[in-house]
């Protein structure tokens, strides 16, 4: 039977975020609608959207906005695309050389319908970035692609700094939280990536408070470790929707802080861990060996 959803009273006081607001927040804004670009602060309610875009740092998603799956935590809109804008590398990397942005993460919708799935154009966005900001450097999330690993190989031969690919949840849950994925597949991707570019890190993200138990945690934490995976990143589940898979329980700031502290004890190089943690909060603080320095403007996209 479906879990329901626990009555967990009013929300924690560290999970209270403000609204957005303010000049930075809202010059974001314009330039994304201005360049038809698409965020997922926006798409799957970050709750980070307005520390995020005061501080002119997004997330941008590539590839439309519908994704060809339904995953039961993710608020993105899932359907049958209409859209493949094969132009849209280059206005990402135009965008990425006129703020003069350090690093960059590109994400994507789930495009099964794509033969591809949508590899080829995270390709051509990393080459465009390199042409237009050689200097930058780029974090890539990315689907599984259904397993195809020579789609995986493509964005592998643009050599991104970092290939996050997330897991999402422990593997007793993985089939219930998302939608056609595979926990062994993940794994699989994780560890092909590593093995066709050595210099790029790895890295994934796991989201707690859907019923798992503090050892599934910890086991998947090792399972990325085996696989090679370089950086962990550790949030709390937040329900989009009533029509989203329940939440059954809040994780305490302490409780973040000792799972980073395993997380580190068990050979992750990083480990952003925290309530409002998400897989691109912070990224360009992550990379291990301090190839990109931190900045007072970032912009993640």
């Amino acid at each position: 039977m479906p879990l329901e959803q626990k009555d967990l009273g009013r929300r924690p006081e560290w999970l209270r975020v403000k609204l957005p607001s303010g000049g930075n927040f809202q010059q974001v804004h314009r330039m994304m609608r201005g360049h038809s670009l698409h965020t997922v602060c926006e798409e799957a309610r970050c709750p980070n959207i307005g520390e995020c875009w005061d501080n002119r740092t997004a997330t941008f998603m590539i590839l439309g906005r519908v994704c060809t799956r339904h995953c039961g935590f993710c608020a993105v809109q899932s359907g049958r695309p209409t859209e493949l804008d094969l132009l849209e590398p280059g206005r990402v990397a135009q965008v990425v050389a006129d703020i003069g942005l350090q690093h960059v993460v590109v994400t994507s919708v789930a495009r099964d319908d794509l033969e591809d799935g949508g590899a080829s154009v995270f390709a051509a966005t990393i080459r465009a970035i390199r042409k237009a900001r050689p200097e930058c450097s780029v974090e890539v999330l990315i689907p599984d692609f259904q397993g195809n690993w020579d789609a995986l190989q493509l964005v592998m031969d643009a050599h991104p700094e970092i290939l996050n690919h997330n897991i999402e949840t422990v593997a007793r849950l993985s089939d219930r939280v998302r939608s056609r994925a595979k926990y062994p597949r993940s794994l699989e991707l994780l560890r092909r990536a590593k093995l066709m570019d050595k210099a790029a890190f790895t890295k994934s993200s796991i989201m707690v408070g859907l019923g798992e138990e503090r050892e599934e945690i910890v086991q998947a934490m090792r399972d990325l470790r085996e696989v090679g995976v370089d950086i962990v990143t550790l949030g709390q589940y937040l329900r989009p929707t009533m029509h989203h898979l329940p939440l059954q329980r809040y994780y305490t700031p302490d409780e973040f802080d000792e799972l980073k502290e395993q997380a580190l004890a068990l050979g992750f190089a990083h480990c952003e861990s925290g309530p409002l943690v998400r897989s691109s909060y912070h990224a360009h603080t992550q990379i291990p060996d301090g190839r990109v320095p931190s900045m007072p403007l970032v912009t993640t996209l």
